[in-house]
């Protein structure tokens, strides 16, 4: 089995919701979440979190002692820095053969579907260098001129029967510390899409969020 590392970047300053990825959801800290998800994989070697925040560090710390910690430089930390230049960062400092990066802000995640997306990835190199998840969408979609983008406005089809689009939906990511250098980019010239379910891929992103996840957390929990 090759080595393959879990990269979870954390830091401490949120845009939209303060303090995002230490606040409480469903009885504990969101990152916990994504944390507990990735330490249930067995495919994965090593845990990293790349992180500038003393609570996450301080909760990694005393509930997660096997994840390793990486302390983000302050060159790092503003809101214009692209997730890419922080991986390129981390790869330099935790070697594996192949990287998989995710969120905090996926706490609905299984660790099923991260091992699937692995196996996955695994099995269809080299036709693939790089792995994204996505959520089909079924929607009637228009640009901001006004154009239909996947459907004929003269033709009303049924939403289920339109042509299928696809979210990245920032859930999972897997690549090559080499694919990530020479692109500049965690994906490759060839990503394999893998799609996830959307109440699965639910991403938070603002207060709202926050609520549905909740929420769906609960319900998955009786």
């Amino acid at each position: 089995m090759p080595k393959i590392i879990a990269l979870v970047p954390m830091r401490h300053h949120s845009q939209r919701v303060p303090g995002k990825n230490f606040r409480p959801l469903a009885g504990k800290p969101l990152f916990h979440h994504i944390i507990s998800t990735l330490l249930s994989c067995p495919e994965i070697s090593q845990v990293v979190v790349d992180t500038d925040s003393q609570p996450v560090k301080e909760g990694l710390r005393h509930f997660y002692p096997e994840v390793l910690v990486l302390d983000r430089p302050e060159y790092l930390c503003a809101d214009t820095v692209s997730m890419n230049e922080i991986l390129v960062y981390d790869t330099s400092h935790v070697h594996a053969d192949f990287y998989l990066q995710t969120h905090t802000t996926n706490p609905l995640l299984h660790p099923s579907t991260i091992s699937h997306a692995i196996q996955a990835f695994l099995n269809n190199i080299p036709d693939y260098d790089s792995l994204f998840s996505v959520t089909r969408m079924q929607k009637r979609l228009w640009d901001q001129h006004g154009q239909a983008i996947n459907h004929d406005p003269s033709i009303l089809l049924q939403t289920q029967d339109l042509p299928s689009i696809f979210e990245e939906n920032s859930c999972i990511y897997m690549f090559t510390r080499q694919t990530l250098v020479y692109r500049k980019n965690r994906l490759g010239l060839h990503p394999f899409m893998l799609e996830i379910d959307a109440a699965e891929a639910w991403d938070i992103d603002e207060e709202l969020d926050f609520l549905i996840a909740e929420f769906l957390i609960q319900q998955q929990s009786q």
